[in-house]
């Protein structure tokens, strides 16, 4: 039987445990990498200069660059991952299947890509226009997302997206947080409480994706 013909019930819900594990691994790879780069930058250029002898612009012209790209790497890192925030929402939220994810278009910005999109539901209408960063760090759309993925959360607050097979782990929040105000008004005592011990009561501020216009 294809995957995709099988019922949404019978399907394995991917291991939360083994998601994050991964997640956060793919974001100290990330992380490390960045790191070396900028280090190995600066590193070299104070070395030709030493063994040289040489005051050369084209010489010192590394350091700037490596400082630059470890400035970026803390910067991204400090708005561009969701790995911790994702955590704390799958431990409020069971995941949950949703046949289609259509992906309307992407953006770029220095802390990652980020992608429109529209999570769908059989027989229900109106699934909010939602903001989608990868939680590692990583800028590529994982197309597999579009033949169905994991939802754990409360689309009028946000939530997390794990796309089946690859572990890949989006954070969520509406893109016009104001526009769904009236949802998460109606939503009722339980799920705005939820929303509250999951974080996803108000706009994340610290990210570029949150920020009015996005």
């Amino acid at each position: 039987m294809a995957y995709e013909s099988r019922a949404p019930e019978l399907r394995d819900a991917p291991d939360v445990a083994q998601v994050l594990k991964a997640n956060r691994l793919a974001l100290a790879r990330l992380m490390t990498v960045r790191l070396l780069i900028g280090v190995g930058l600066v590193a070299v250029s104070v070395m030709l200069q030493r063994v040289t002898g040489a005051d050369s612009f084209f010489l010192a012209l590394p350091i700037p660059v490596g400082v630059g790209v470890l400035i970026m790497t803390v910067w991204r890192a400090v708005y561009g991952t969701r790995v911790f925030q994702c955590e704390k929402v799958l431990r409020h939220y069971p995941l949950e299947f949703r046949p289609r994810v259509l992906l309307k278009r992407a953006k770029w910005t220095e802390y990652g890509d980020v992608h429109h999109i529209r999570v769908t539901t059989r027989g229900q209408h109106g699934a909010p226009l939602m903001l989608a960063v990868n939680a590692a760090g990583r800028r590529r759309w994982p197309e597999a997302a579009e033949e169905g993925a994991w939802l754990a959360g409360d689309l009028p607050f946000g939530g997390v997206l794990v796309v089946p097979g690859s572990n890949a782990m989006l954070f969520l929040k509406p893109a016009d947080w104001d526009k769904t105000a009236r949802r998460r008004e109606e939503a009722g005592a339980q799920r705005i409480a939820r929303a509250h011990q999951a974080g996803l009561h108000r706009m994340t501020n610290r990210s570029w994706m949150m920020r009015r216009g996005a």
